[in-house]
């Protein structure tokens, strides 16, 4: 029974060597080995090295990478340049102002008549609190803006033409010379008999005053242009209008200038003489009621802002010369 009931045992169970497989067997033994065996991945060329990023690598900077360091050098030497001279004036500017405080006090010249610069300065003060400089300020400076403006813009074409222009010139001539020796002083009195007391006699004189350093500077810079650059630039061809457009004008505008610069301390200086003869606001005539009422330091106040607005006139001129004579390298 124990025999019947035993199953056969295999031949690996008893030892004997196992039976040899079938090839069918044999083949999906491989199959599966090859199944449960990951094939190998393909290897792909190996990626070009990225390079490395301007930050890492260190060589010298891009334009862009060094403009704002460009910049700020710049900037940097500017305002050495534009220090420079006032640093080097500001010590005449301190010992005039500390003369002007110290001669008064030490009795070597009378404090009545010439006050102390603090003096001056405190008056000058309360007259801005007050509002009587702006007041005086602000008529002054619209009479002198619109005769020295209207003397720019009529004198500036007329001296052009006649300095470019043989017939104009010939024509204008006689008249001109008539006139350029008459003082605008002298003539003071007929503008305020033609044009009464008012605002028309005062910029009629300012602008007739103004007019003879821009005329006479404009036509001396159109006939003294160098020669050979008008010579060289007909050789090139260019025509009348462009030989004066290009050459003449841009040659002629510094003497131009100059014109402008003088006209604009005479705007200043003729104005003041109009408003103490007959005004009631300006700085002339602030001047000249602090010098009849005895107001010692208020009349020096007037002068001082007379001054610091000439020299903001002078400055502001020489601004717009830069601006339109870029191509000067001195």
């Amino acid at each position: 029974m124990t025999d019947i009931l035993a199953a056969p045992a295999t031949g690996a169970a008893r030892g004997d060597a196992p039976a040899p497989a079938s090839p069918t067997t044999q083949t999906q033994t491989q199959t599966q080995t090859q199944t449960q065996i990951p094939a190998p991945a393909p290897v792909s060329p190996a990626a070009p090295e990225s390079p490395k990023s301007p930050e890492i690598l260190e060589a010298p900077e891009s334009p862009e990478t060094s403009r704002p360091a460009r910049l700020a050098g710049l900037a940097r030497l500017g305002r050495r340049v534009r220090l420079g001279p006032l640093v080097r004036r500001a010590p005449a500017v301190v010992l005039l102002a500390a003369t002007w405080e110290m001669l008064p006090r030490t009795g070597a010249v009378d404090p009545v008549f010439v006050p102390p610069l603090s003096e001056v300065l405190r008056a000058w003060y309360d007259l801005l609190l007050g509002g009587q400089l702006l007041e005086h300020f602000q008529a002054s400076l619209v009479r002198s803006l619109t005769g020295f403006g209207l003397a720019v813009v009529l004198a500036v074409p007329l001296g052009l033409a006649i300095g470019w222009y043989r017939p104009v010139a010939d024509f204008l001539s006689p008249v001109l010379e008539i006139f350029r020796n008459t003082s605008a002083v002298a003539l003071l009195p007929v503008f305020i008999l033609i044009l009464g007391l008012g605002e028309p006699s005062k910029i009629v004189f300012v602008f007739y005053a103004c007019s003879w350093p821009i005329l006479l500077n404009t036509v001396s810079g159109v006939r003294t242009v160098e020669p050979l650059l008008v010579r060289s630039a007909r050789s090139l061809g260019l025509g009348p209008l462009s030989l004066f457009r290009k050459v003449i004008l841009p040659a002629a505008v510094p003497t131009i200038f100059t014109g402008i610069r003088l006209a604009g301390a005479s705007s200043i200086l003729v104005l003041l003489f109009a408003e103490m003869v007959g005004a009631k606001a300006g700085l002339g005539y602030l001047v000249q009621d602090a010098q009849f009422s005895f107001r010692i330091p208020d009349m020096y106040a007037g002068i001082i802002t007379i001054s610091a607005l000439g020299l903001l006139f002078n400055l502001l001129l020489l601004a717009v010369e830069r601006r339109f004579s870029t191509w000067r390298t001195t």
